[in-house]
């Protein structure tokens, strides 16, 4: 009787418990609409600035005059550098537009200089996606409290609870809402330079994290693409998704008292580690050469992708139509030889297996870089990319995978130490002539859920950097998969340092617990949720 009694009990608090839960998930709510805020739009007046002037010199003039210049930005001590000397250079205009910003060492020092910047006059317009800004709405509220500083959270969440799973909780009567992110990364300088590419602003973006770090990719842009940046740039910010910060986390405390409790926590990050006199392709840091006025970049034609913001409202397939994706596989699916692929969440689809097949079979040759079961951060992304895997061998696709250690022994993207190395570069090189970089990777999500941005620059002196990046056509950064004989097993070589191959005839590494999880959870999230 007793226990009965206690089942009984125990089942009554779970199914209250329950009913509480989803009380407070369908209780949370928005603020009610409100006048849109005042429109703005990016700083034109920039050709007497410092940032100005060196975007224009040494720039192309006649029939080449609307190139832009470019410089790809490996190594994370240098990207991080890129974008801290801008904001100390800007004399105008910053804007910045991040799907996360961390309050970690690096997301303090990056959001002190721009409250820095503001403090000379700059004007520092941030925007940021709101999934991951559970517990830091002071962080970013305090920031707003500085004059110049204006910010805006996308697409925000109805819950403001203090952890992220209690926000996406209560927060289950708008799923839509959760679901649809804005995934790019930009920062805008003067309407003169800018960096983007896969790098969200937090420690393990920057080899700042103990236990796993990402080797990932930026580019720095000058000239007439930036303009067309900040016209992107200007679409979100003045969005209807777009949201003031003080509309749904409103400042409690007077604005002095607001201002020092952001400088309490901006002090509280530690600085930068120092960086080498230059990268791995010899170039030195950004803040030498704004510092010297000579700026390394390769003068190219360039297309910029952007999505429209309200793309987080639309329907798969109509998301899909104009997106960055598709006009990202249309670069690929125009190679007339090779294509090589980087991408850490790579789960083609149907419509990615079609045009990979008929790439082969035109005579192309496809390499695929991604992380293995033991790299990545998304398991469940890897069981989706996992579904394809075979299938890409037989019909004739490379594929490369990054090992968790193996990638911190080359000392091209840096020192990891004990850390574990992911991929997080979202890139693309067609015909060695054509260099797609930006924030989406190769999956449903950022081809119909997420909005995204990326560059296609035709540039084959940039290719070049990129290959001496990975060491030529020997990716020397993991495993190289084949199918076993037999044709129904998969096979990962790892590279001995003889230079031959070791033999793994099962997944390096020990994950049976992670595949049974994802073998569990995969049916029930679907590929369109990945």
């Amino acid at each position: 009787m007793a226990a009965a009694l206690f089942r009984l009990r125990r089942f009554v608090a779970l199914v209250s418990s329950g009913l509480a839960l989803a009380w407070l998930a369908a209780s949370a709510r928005l603020p009610p609409p409100q006048p849109p805020p005042v429109l703005t739009s990016a700083t034109t007046d920039v050709a007497d600035t410092d940032l100005g002037r060196l975007a224009a010199q040494d720039a192309p003039q006649g029939g080449a005059a609307g190139l832009s210049g470019f410089r790809l930005l490996p190594e994370a001590a240098f990207a991080f550098d890129a974008r801290i000397s801008l904001a100390r250079h800007a004399q105008k205009s910053l804007d910045v537009q991040y799907y996360l910003i961390s309050n970690d060492d690096v997301g303090l020092l990056f959001l002190k200089e721009l409250r820095e910047a503001a403090a000379r006059g700059v004007r520092v317009r941030l925007l940021v996606d709101d999934l991951y800004t559970a517990g830091e709405d002071e962080v970013f509220s305090s920031l707003s409290a500085f004059p110049n500083i204006e910010v805006r959270l996308f697409n925000p969440l109805p819950s403001r609870a203090g952890s992220l799973a209690a926000r996406l909780l209560f927060s289950l009567g708008d799923f839509g809402r959760i679901n649809h992110r804005m995934h790019n990364k930009l920062l805008v300088a003067d309407n003169s330079f800018a960096v983007s590419g896969g790098r969200n602003i937090a420690n393990e973006y920057f080899m700042r994290s103990t236990a796993a770090n990402f080797i990932d990719m930026d580019v720095l842009s000058s000239g007439p693409i930036v303009r067309r940046m900040s016209e992107g740039f200007d679409r979100y910010w003045n969005s209807e998704h777009a949201w003031p910060i003080e509309r749904i986390a409103p400042r409690r405390v007077p604005v002095e008292e607001a201002q020092r409790r952001f400088d309490t926590l901006a002090r509280a990050a530690v600085p930068d580690v120092p960086m080498r006199q230059r990268d791995i392709l010899n170039k030195s840091p950004l803040g030498e050469q704004l510092t010297t006025g000579r700026i390394d970049r390769y003068w190219a034609p360039a297309t910029l992708f952007v999505d429209d913001p309200d793309k987080i409202t639309r329907k798969a397939e109509a998301a899909y139509g104009g997106s960055v994706t598709e006009g990202a596989l249309g670069v690929i699916q125009a190679a007339k030889h090779e294509v090589k692929i980087g991408s850490p969440y790579f789960i083609p689809g149907a419509r990615g297996m079609a045009m990979m097949k008929a790439t082969i079979e035109r005579g192309g040759r496809i390499t695929v870089v991604t992380n293995s079961l033991g790299a990545t951060d998304e398991p469940l992304a890897y069981a989706g990319y996992e579904r394809y895997r075979a299938d890409m061998l037989k019909i004739g696709v490379t594929i490369y995978e990054i090992a968790p250690t193996l990638t911190g022994r080359s000392g091209r993207f840096g020192d990891f130490g004990k850390s574990i190395s992911r991929l997080h570069a979202k890139l693309a090189i067609v015909d060695d002539e054509r260099f797609f970089v930006g924030s989406m990777n190769l999956d449903h999500r950022s081809a119909a859920v997420n909005t995204e941005m990326g560059l296609v620059i035709d540039s084959p002196r940039l290719v070049q950097d990129y290959d001496k990046l990975m060491n030529g056509e020997r990716v020397n950064l993991g495993y190289r998969l084949r199918l076993a004989p037999g044709g129904r097993r998969v096979q990962w070589l790892e590279y001995d340092d003889a230079g031959g191959d070791i033999v793994h005839e099962d997944e390096p590494g020990e994950f049976l617990w992670l595949r049974f999880k994802n073998w569990l959870l995969l049916p029930i999230v679907g590929e369109e949720l990945l």
